[in-house]
């Protein structure tokens, strides 16, 4: 492996089974700890996380980190204590600007099935801003064997927008299809999650949950060796 890239196979994540809470953390999270896999750049958190039905997490407070939640399959229920309540379903984007506080909580809507989701935390390039909350579905952002964008530092963009210089693009292609992804802005890297299927990044082979980060470049070729869902994070890799 090249020395400007780093490979997170899926069974070395951090496991931890609540019962009710079944999560994966790519990088250090709570009980988990690895001083190799504190972050990648700005890209502090991935959880891939299985919640039961009917259960959740209760409420708590969160500061000065931009929070980002992906529903994989089945509903999640929100409320915080700027007022929102909302659910986030298959298909959506959620956004929480923590600033300078806020607390929510996150329930499996549904009693009788599962929820997964990505929880995903980028830490921010302004301290204290004023919390904010925002959700869209992306339903009308997506392009068949294209990646398109689903996250941005510019509210006139598509999809939800963050305070950092961190662009997501998510893809949904077809075994076979190759795409090229170009960096946004010079000093950011760029991690890539395989969500389903087989995925060769820059020669690299990655399968389902595998993460790979590369920096130095300006941008990744990425093919589809099965059907795959892809999500593309581009982070600044200098940390505020």
């Amino acid at each position: 492996m090249e020395k400007n890239t780093v490979l997170h196979k899926a069974n070395t994540r951090g496991h931890a089974n609540h019962g009710w809470l079944d999560s994966h953390h790519t990088f250090s999270f709570a009980n988990y700890f690895d001083r190799e896999r504190m972050n990648f750049g700005v890209l502090r958190v991935l959880n891939d996380d299985i919640v039961d039905g009917g259960m959740g997490f209760g409420t708590h407070p969160h500061s000065n980190m931009e929070i980002i939640s992906i529903p994989l399959e089945g509903d999640l229920q929100h409320k915080d204590s700027m007022g929102n309540v909302a659910v986030i379903s298959q298909g959506d984007v959620q956004v929480l600007s923590a600033g300078t506080g806020i607390s929510h909580s996150e329930q499996n809507k549904n009693r009788d099935r599962a929820v997964k989701f990505l929880q995903i935390w980028v830490m921010p390039n302004k301290q204290n801003v004023t919390p904010r909350y925002d959700q869209i579905s992306i339903g009308d952002l997506e392009k068949k064997n294209q990646l398109y964008q689903v996250l941005s530092p510019n509210p006139e963009d598509a999809g939800v927008w963050i305070h950092q210089d961190a662009w997501f693009f998510m893809g949904n292609l077809e075994g076979g299809v190759s795409q090229e992804y170009k960096i946004h802005k010079t000093g950011n890297g760029v991690y890539v999650f395989i969500l389903e299927g087989d995925v060769t990044v820059n020669g690299q082979a990655l399968n389902k949950r595998d993460g790979f980060g590369i920096w130095d470049v300006d941008g990744i070729q990425l093919k589809a060796d099965s059907d795959t869902k892809v999500l593309v994070m581009e982070v600044p890799m200098q940390l505020p």
